[in-house]
């Protein structure tokens, strides 16, 4: 399979404050969202030591025995928080119908609210420094978040501090995701993680360089590797913002493909991924910039929380049989 020959922005001069420089980002940052949906960021800021520690320690916990991992699961799936094992969740339900579940189990955090407590997670007792990282790594992208949504603001030709209101108290999911090695193949249209496009505003992911990964969907239907790329994030572009955006923005279709049979070794996989999006009360209508008599609004307004919600729901109502 070929590679996708994403676009890599360093967004480290938007961060240096120049406003010319602020200007040159933002129309690499538009540029890829309009051609394709996703971007790669460099220059981001986030301590890679941070990163590095954190994705060591979500291994350890992923490699305890399942008795030990779910005990922090959820009472109700919906809520997706806490362990999510593998075989309850079908991610490509929510695209096309009756799907096998997919090949992987989370470990997820919701960022509370100003209103809420922390009380909503699950922390597990091991490893001990997990909890202390995660929410570390929340503070880090909670910043990285609001660094994004002034960039995107320019980038969409509104004053850099549009969402500003919006982000304030902004929604923020981190799921941990483990893809265990597989050697039992795979049920037919069984995937790691389904086709689907994502929910929200802007989807930031860590990868790592195991066998069977992200896969983007091309422009002739033709799935196409990410690229990893040493220190980055990957950027995506979800349902909600490619709505704000009057579909200026594309929200591209993805997956996480099987890797190949014939391997030898190990091809465990482990990713990082932060779903980010304004606070769940943000009415999401057409953006000014957006549209126009000649283009005039696609969708109705939708409230952020009512429709990442009714997304979550659907990837979780597996039939009896699964």
């Amino acid at each position: 399979m070929s590679e996708f020959n994403l676009p890599i922005v360093d967004i480290a001069p938007f961060l240096g404050g120049d406003p010319e420089a602020k200007k040159r980002v933002a129309r690499e940052f538009g540029d890829a969202f309009e051609n394709t949906g996703f971007a790669i960021i460099t220059g981001h800021g986030v301590p890679l030591e941070l990163a590095e520690t954190l994705y060591k320690t979500m291994t350890d916990f992923f490699d305890q025995q399942m008795e030990k991992k779910t005990v922090y699961t959820p009472p109700e799936q919906a809520k997706g928080r806490g362990y999510l094992p593998i075989g309850i969740e079908s991610v490509a339900k929510t695209l096309s119908g009756e799907t096998p579940p997919d090949l992987c189990e989370a470990l997820v955090y919701a960022a509370p609210h100003r209103s809420e407590s922390e009380s909503k997670n699950f922390w597990p007792d091991y490893p001990a420094p997990l909890a202390g990282l995660v929410k570390e790594w929340t503070g880090e992208i909670n910043a990285l978040s609001r660094h994004l949504a002034r960039l995107s603001a320019l980038a969409l030709d509104l004053p850099e501090e549009f969402f500003e209101d919006d982000y304030s108290d902004p929604s923020l999911t981190l799921r941990f995701v483990n893809y265990p090695d597989q050697p039992v193949p795979p049920k037919p249209g069984q995937l790691r993680y389904g086709e689907h496009h994502d929910y929200g505003a802007l989807t930031i992911l860590r990868q790592d360089s195991a066998p069977g990964g992200l896969e983007v969907r091309d422009d002739t239907g033709v799935w196409r590797e990410a690229p990893v790329v040493p220190d980055s994030f990957v950027i995506n572009v979800g349902d909600l913002l490619a709505r704000w955006t009057n579909n200026r923005w594309r929200s591209t279709l993805h997956r996480v493909s099987n890797p190949p049979r014939d391997l030898t070794g190990s091809t465990r996989r482990l990713s990082m991924v932060a779903f980010t999006g304004p606070n769940e009360h943000t009415e999401i209508a057409c953006l000014p910039s957006c549209q126009s008599a000649d283009n005039p609004a696609m969708y109705q307004p939708v409230t952020c929380g009512d429709y990442i919600m009714s997304k979550i729901k659907a990837s979780h109502e597996l039939s009896e049989t699964e």
